[in-house]
């Protein structure tokens, strides 16, 4: 068997304050193959932003990557020397905002940007990029991509500047991207277009993607494996289909019966009672165990994550088929 294209184990990313380490990523480990789509879903504050930010070693004082391994293609990042870091980012891992003001610059032209883009990591004539660049602008779905090349970002509205984005990131054909909630300012419709065709990019391309987002949704509607974070540290993870039809942490059951599709016309929407807990104040044991509706006293220690199959969960009482106790 081949390696695994990213190799995450026991990541643990802090953020050094008055009030002592906040440990925004505890422990996580996942792996993800070359052309699978992987979700890392979770409340805000759950940890899941960090994570894509720590695999790119975009975590700057007062955070630190304090711990753990992230490989890809063998080759270990963490520690890696800036330089290095920096041909590896763009070239092999890319990465889609969510604002694609983080990637945009408003005073240079669409080419312009692209071009720079491309030349940060290989030496090609100016026409080449260009022609790279119309290439990567159609692939997205933006029409007459040679002459878009010399609008300014102002020029596109919402959904275009994020298509955009997502071509700048497919410019050097990584092997991976990650997408931090890349969909979620967009209406629907245009949501719906970028998904498909993200799904596309991987299949035609081969691209290995971590999806990363609050919305079940809209993860489930694109990724193939479920990666459920919360509190800093991965609860749940397996296919999609049946994470979806069979959660096994009451977490994940949480956030399935709290969508509006799950819901009766009509009635409120069902909600996890309490909050997400501080992580400079998480409670001993489980996080989830003050908001959990099945909490017993052995909830007072940490659960490991058991793997049993193609599924694992973090609990002591994990849910059994349908999502009951």
């Amino acid at each position: 068997m081949t390696a695994p294209l990213l190799e995450v184990e026991n990541l643990a990313t802090h953020f050094m304050t008055r009030s002592g380490p906040l440990k925004a990523v505890d422990g996580v480990s996942f792996t993800v193959e070359a052309g699978e789509i992987v979700g890392l879903v979770g409340e805000s504050g759950s940890g899941k932003s960090v994570t894509g930010f720590s695999i790119l070693g975009l975590i700057d004082p007062p955070g630190q990557i304090a711990g753990g391994s992230v490989k890809l293609d063998g080759e270990e990042l963490v520690g890696l020397p800036p330089g290095q870091l920096r041909a590896i980012r763009g070239k092999r891992i890319s990465m889609v905002f969510q604002d694609p003001s983080a990637t945009l610059n408003p005073v240079l032209t669409i080419g312009h940007q692209m071009r720079l883009a491309i030349e940060a990591h290989e030496k090609v004539s100016e026409k080449a990029a260009r022609d790279r660049a119309a290439e990567a602008l159609t692939r997205v779905g933006i029409p007459d991509a040679a002459r878009r090349l010399d609008a300014h970002p102002h020029q596109f509205s919402g959904g275009m500047r994020q298509r955009v984005a997502i071509a700048i990131a497919l410019l050097n054909r990584p092997a991976l991207i990650i997408c931090d909630e890349p969909t979620t300012a967009l209406d629907v419709s245009i949501q719906a277009q970028i998904l498909t065709e993200m799904k596309a990019l991987a299949r035609d391309l081969g691209t290995a993607m971590i999806w990363i987002s609050h919305d079940l949704a809209t993860v489930s509607s694109i990724a193939s494996r479920l990666l459920v974070m919360y509190a800093g540290r991965i609860i749940e993870e397996g296919p999609v289909a049946t994470v979806l039809r069979a959660p096994r942490h009451p977490y994940t059951a949480g956030l399935l019966a709290s969508l509006p599709a799950n819901a009766a016309p009509g009635q409120d929407l069902t909600q996890i009672p309490g909050s997400t807990p501080s992580l400079f104040a998480l409670p001993p044991g489980c996080a989830f165990a003050p908001r959990c509706p099945q909490v017993h006293p052995e909830c007072g220690t940490m659960p490991d994550l058991v793997r049993d199959g193609d599924r694992a969960v973090r609990c002591h009482f994990p849910l059994k088929t349908g999502g009951h106790p």
